[in-house]
């Protein structure tokens, strides 16, 4: 896999950037939760950030769908920048799909229904077309059987792999993950690994805060750790592991290694 990853990068053009996070800041009253992020992120690539418990990345990757609001700096989506403009905000929604911690389910509509919903009201796609494609996407994520069930009778993994296909019948042209295995117990986060594995080899741009390493190597074009509201280090998923530049970063990469 990693030759097909080291093609798409190479296949890539570096001048069609999906992402532009441009000297962004965010503050949560006094606290100074994001201080001065750069980030360029291009289409087909895949990031993984991690860093420890309050450094910021869940808030960051809130700020680009604008579920969170950055105060000071520039966010670019696809071309358009995230401001007040409603119409901006609504058009950048519908092409950033994310998926959560917990699955965010509604529990009284059946899977194929709770996938339905979105493309119907937001997209005005007809409820027929609409369920063609739920079953389209839940054959992807190898769930299609359990399409006329209710969430509360499947898995933990079962549905997270169903909160993803939900997020690719929306057509996002970028997928943000925020720790989407860490409330899964053990033998079920390599279920959803698998599936995000898949979207990653049909090119799919994505940010995924994971602290699953083997994903990161195997997948990401670049592995960025994050500490203190700022982005400490990023590098190539070999050069970050084999030869980290910072010492916060060693000493992080020591402690989950």
């Amino acid at each position: 896999m990693n030759e097909e990853l080291s093609k798409s990068i190479e296949d890539r053009s570096l001048d069609e950037a999906m992402i532009e996070i441009i000297n962004m800041h965010k503050w949560f009253g006094d606290f100074h939760v994001l201080q001065g992020i750069d980030l360029t992120v291009h289409k087909k690539e895949r990031i993984v950030i991690c860093g420890p418990s309050g450094s910021g990345k869940s808030t960051l990757i809130r700020c680009i769908n604008r579920l969170e609001e950055h105060q000071r700096g520039r966010i670019i989506v696809d071309g358009i920048e995230l401001t007040d403009n409603i119409k901006n905000i609504e058009k950048i929604r519908t092409e950033v799909g994310m998926v959560f911690q917990h699955f965010n389910l509604f529990p009284h509509l059946t899977i194929v229904e709770n996938l339905s919903l979105g493309p119907i009201w937001v997209r005005n796609i007809p409820k027929k077309e609409a369920e063609e494609s739920a079953m389209y996407f839940l054959e992807k994520v190898h769930i299609a059987e359990q399409a006329r069930k209710f969430p509360g009778q499947l898995s933990g993994g079962q549905q997270q792999r169903v909160a993803i296909a939900r997020s690719l019948c929306m057509s996002p042209k970028v997928m943000l993950f925020d720790e989407p295995t860490s409330a899964l117990d053990p033998e079920m986060i390599k279920e959803v690994l698998d599936v995000m594995i898949e979207l990653a080899k049909e090119g799919m741009t994505m940010i995924v805060i994971s602290h699953e390493m083997g994903f990161a190597k195997s997948v990401a074009h670049r592995v960025l750790f994050m500490d203190f509201g700022q982005i400490v280090e990023g590098n190539t998923p070999e050069e970050f592991f084999e030869n980290p530049q910072h010492e916060r970063t060693k000493l992080f990469l020591s402690q989950i290694l």
